[in-house]
């Protein structure tokens, strides 16, 4: 197991899961599926020294507009009230 057994904020157990992250970098936003620790109790997400660079990453790459590598998946629209 990548990630520690006991939740840092509250001791409870701690699994693998994958869950989808979203990330933004200026106007644009990409959704990663990636693999996280979860804490079963209050639902507290840890997350690898790699997977932050990742994330940061990505988020330089959206903000950069360096998106070539990436798949669109649509539009989005902000409703105006």
């Amino acid at each position: 197991m990548r990630f520690v057994e006991k939740c840092p904020h509250c001791s409870g157990q701690v699994v693998e899961k994958q869950v989808q992250e979203i990330l933004s970098g200026g106007n644009n936003t990409a959704f990663l599926n990636v693999l996280v620790g979860v804490c079963l109790h209050c639902g507290e997400r840890l997350y690898t020294p790699e997977t932050i660079r990742q994330f940061e990453d990505i988020e330089a790459k959206l903000a950069r507009k360096k998106i070539t590598d990436f798949r669109p998946l649509g539009k989005s629209y902000q409703v105006v009230s």
